[in-house]
C-alpha cells in the first residue's frame, strides 16, 4: 500500500508533507511507475530520473497559476500523478485513456501540448509575456533535458529571454542523455560544469541570516550579492548560460529533495531569468533502467521483476540497419547520419563498424539535413534516416538545400504512417503530403523486408537525387508481394474486374486483407514507387474495373490518393473514385489496429467502402 501516494489527490497535498515525508512519496511514486509501466509500456527511464524533481516543483510552486511546460513532455508521467490523474494511470497511452505527453485537453495543469524537443523555452518565453501583458506575476517554468540543447531553437529563445531580462525559470534535467547519450559541444559544456559544481547552498544560508539583521539587512544582502558575483567571476569562469543573460545556479543534486525545495524557494521571487542545472540518473531506482537507460527510455510492457520484454524480432528498422551496412562494405562513400538516435534507427551496428563515416549530430534535424546537403555536394552519399515525425522539423532544409540543389540524399523515413501509442506528435502521417511536391523529390514506400532492401540499394547505388524510403514501425509485412524493385514500376498483385485497389506500404497488406473478404472480383495495384507515379499501370486498371479505391496511411489532403485524382483528372478518365486515408485531424494515442479502425482503414472498413463503390458506382 502506498500510505502517503493514496493521499495525494492534488499538488496542495504535498505542501503538508516534511522533508522526510516527501522523501517516501519519492519512493511510492517509483514504485508505482515500475508497477504501471511495465504493464502498459512507456517511457520509463526519464521518468524514474525526475521524481524528486517533479515532487519539488509542485510543492514550492503552484500550478495551475503557475505554469510548468515539459520539454518534449515524455517525462511529465510524475506531473500526471501529482495533478489528480493518478487513478487513470492504468489507461496510460492506451485508446481512449491518458496521453503519455502533457495535453491541454486533460488537465489545467498541463499548460502547453509537447512531444517534440527543444521547444519548451520558446513556448514559456510566449506565456511569460503574455502574463507581463496582462499584469500578473506567476512562475512561467520550462523543463527540458540537455539533449534537447543540441536543438538550435533553444538558443533562438534563450536569446531572445536573456537580452529582454524577461522573468522565467529554466530547469536543466542534465542526466547526459536524451535517448542515446549525448554528444558534442554543448555536452562537454555541461561536463566542465558538473566537474567544477558551484553550490547554492552557502549562498542561500548566508543571505538568509543577513536579511534577519535588522534595518541593514537588505542592503548587506545587495552588497554581498554583488561582491559575490565579482569574486566568482575572477575564480571561476561564467557559463554559457550566465553570458546569455541567466542568472545560472548549480548544479544541484536532482535526487535531494531538501537541496531541490530550497533551490526553487530561492528563485521564486526572482524577477529575472533563472537558469537551474539539476543532476539526475535516468533509470534512478530500478537496476535495469539504471543499468540501461536507453533500452528504458520508450519500452513496451516487461516484466518488472527483470525487466525483460517480449522479443519484438526483426523489424523495418533493423532490416534497413543491415542492409545499410552490408551496402558500405562495399561503398566507402556512404555516410550515415544520425539526429541522438542510433539504436531507434537501427544505426548502432554502422556506428561500431565505420566509425569514421558515422556522423551524430544529435537532437538537431535541421542541422543533420543540411550537413548532409554539404557532404552530397562534396561527393558523398549521405543516409540520414529519421522518424517521419521528426524529418518534418527540417522540412525547409530538405526543399532548400537538397532538393532545389537536387543532391544526393537518402531519407529513410522511419515510423511513417500512424504509429500508435505516442499520439498526435508521433504520427507519421504527413510524409507524403509535405515530401510530394518538393522539386526533384522521389519518394518509394516498401511492402516487404525485401523491397527496403532492393530500394536502399538502388537509392545510394542506382541514383543520383533525392530520394525518401518511407516504412512503418515494427515488422508486419504483405504477403504475396513479389520480389524485384523496378524504380517507377506498380506491381500487379492480384487480378480482378470489379475494383481496382491502389495500395502503398503498409496498406498493400491491408488491401489483401480486404480482398479476401470482399466477395467480388478485386484487382490489387501496389505502388513501390509514390512519386514519380506509374501512370500507365494506375490508368490502365482504372479503365479495366472503372472502379478505383486508393489506401493510405497518410493525411488525406496532399497524398497519394490526391495524386492520383489528380492523374485521373488531367487524363479525363471516367471511373467511380474513393480516396481512403487518414482524416485531417490530430489522431489520438492508441494501439495501430485500433487508430487503423478508427480512420477507416481497417480491412472491414475498406470493404464496407468497396461495396458502397461498387452499389453507388
Amino acid at each position: 500500500m502506498n500510505k502517503l501516494l493514496d493521499n495525494i489527490t492534488s499538488p496542495e497535498d504535498l505542501k503538508k508533507l516534511n522533508t522526510d515525508e516527501l522523501t517516501e512519496l519519492c519512493a511510492e511514486i517509483r514504485a508505482f511507475l515500475i508497477d504501471n509501466v511495465s504493464k502498459t509500456g512507456g517511457h520509463l527511464a526519464s521518468n524514474l530520473g525526475v521524481v524528486e524533481l517533479t515532487v519539488a516543483l509542485h510543492a514550492v510552486f503552484n500550478v495551475p497559476d503557475d505554469k510548468i511546460i515539459f520539454d518534449v513532455g515524455h517525462q511529465s508521467y510524475v506531473h500526471k500523478i501529482l495533478t489528480g490523474r493518478k487513478d487513470s494511470f492504468g489507461t496510460l497511452r492506451q485508446f481512449g485513456g491518458i496521453s503519455g505527453f502533457p495535453k491541454r485537453s486533460e488537465s489545467e495543469c498541463d499548460v502547453f501540448n509537447t512531444g517534440h524537443s527543444s521547444t519548451s523555452v520558446s513556448a514559456a518565453l510566449g506565456l511569460a509575456r503574455a502574463r507581463d501583458l496582462d499584469g500578473g506575476d506567476s512562475n512561467i517554468i520550462a523543463v527540458f533535458g540537455d539533449g534537447a540543447l543540441t536543438g538550435g531553437m533553444m538558443y533562438e529563445a534563450m536569446n531572445d529571454a536573456g537580452h529582454t531580462k524577461t522573468p522565467l525559470i529554466l530547469i536543466l534535467n542534465d542526466n547526459a542523455m536524451s535517448i542515446s547519450r549525448n554528444v558534442g559541444a554543448v555536452s562537454a559544456h555541461l561536463r566542465k560544469l558538473r566537474m567544477s559544481p558551484i553550490y547554492f547552498r552557502s549562498k542561500v544560508a548566508v543571505e538568509n541570516f543577513l536579511k534577519r539583521i535588522p534595518l541593514a539587512g537588505g542592503a548587506i544582502v545587495s552588497v554581498i550579492k554583488k561582491v559575490k558575483r565579482f569574486f566568482r567571476r575572477l575564480v571561476i569562469p561564467t557559463t554559457l548560460f550566465d553570458d546569455m543573460g541567466f542568472t545560472y545556479m548549480g548544479p544541484v543534486d536532482g535526487h535531494d529533495i531538501k537541496s531541490m525545495i530550497q533551490c526553487f524557494e530561492y528563485v521564486k521571487g526572482e524577477k529575472k531569468p533563472v537558469f537551474i542545472h539539476v543532476q539526475t540518473k535516468k533509470g534512478k531506482g530500478y537496476a535495469p533502467a539504471e543499468a540501461n537507460p536507453r533500452k528504458f527510455h520508450g519500452i513496451s510492457p516487461f516484466d518488472k521483476e527483470t525487466g525483460e520484454t517480449k522479443n519484438e524480432g526483426e523489424t523495418y528498422s533493423s532490416r534497413f540497419g543491415s542492409a545499410l551496412v552490408k551496402l558500405a562494405e562495399k561503398n566507402d562513400r556512404i555516410i550515415a547520419i544520425t539526429g541522438a538516435m542510433p539504436s531507434g534507427t537501427g544505426l548502432e551496428e554502422f556506428q561500431k563498424r565505420f566509425k569514421n563515416r558515422f556522423f551524430d549530430v544529435g537532437i538537431a534535424e535541421q542541422h543533420g539535413v543540411t550537413f548532409a546537403a554539404g557532404l552530397a555536394a562534396g561527393g558523398y552519399i549521405p543516409v540520414i534516416p529519421l522518424y517521419s515525425s521528426f524529418l518534418q522539423r527540417a522540412y525547409d532544409q530538405t526543399l532548400h538545400d537538397v532538393c532545389l540543389q537536387n543532391l544526393h540524399v537518402v531519407f529513410p523515413i522511419d515510423r511513417a504512417g500512424i504509429v500508435g501509442a505516442d499520439g498526435e506528435t508521433h504520427q507519421g502521417i504527413y510524409d507524403i503530403s509535405y515530401l510530394s511536391h518538393m522539386p526533384n523529390m522521389t519518394i518509394l514506400s516498401p511492402a516487404t523486408f525485401k523491397q527496403l532492401e532492393e530500394m536502399l540499394d538502388f537509392a545510394v547505388n542506382r541514383f543520383n537525387a533525392p530520394v525518401a524510403i518511407r516504412y512503418p514501425r515494427g515488422g508486419a509485412e504483405a504477403s504475396d508481394v513479389p520480389d524485384g524493385f523496378t524504380f517507377g514500376k506498380a506491381q500487379l498483385i492480384k487480378e480482378g474486374s470489379d475494383v481496382t485497389i491502389i495500395a502503398t506500404g503498409r496498406m498493400v497488406k491491408r488491401a489483401q486483407e480486404a480482398a479476401a473478404l470482399a466477395g467480388m472480383s478485386v484487382e490489387i495495384i501496389a505502388l513501390p514507387t509514390v512519386k514519380p507515379l506509374d501512370e500507365q499501370a494506375i490508368i490502365a486498371s482504372a479503365k479495366k474495373t472503372r472502379r478505383v479505391i486508393t489506401i493510405e496511411d497518410n493525411v488525406r489532403t496532399g497524398g497519394m490518393g490526391g495524386m492520383i485524382a489528380s492523374l485521373f483528372e488531367e487524363a479525363r478518365i471516367d471511373c467511380a473514385f474513393k480516396i481512403l486515408a487518414v482524416p485531417d485531424v490530430p489522431i489520438t494515442h492508441g494501439s495501430v489496429d485500433e487508430l487503423d479502425a478508427m480512420c477507416g482503414l481497417d480491412a472491414v472498413s475498406v470493404v464496407s467502402q468497396i461495396q458502397e463503390l461498387q452499389t453507388n458506382g
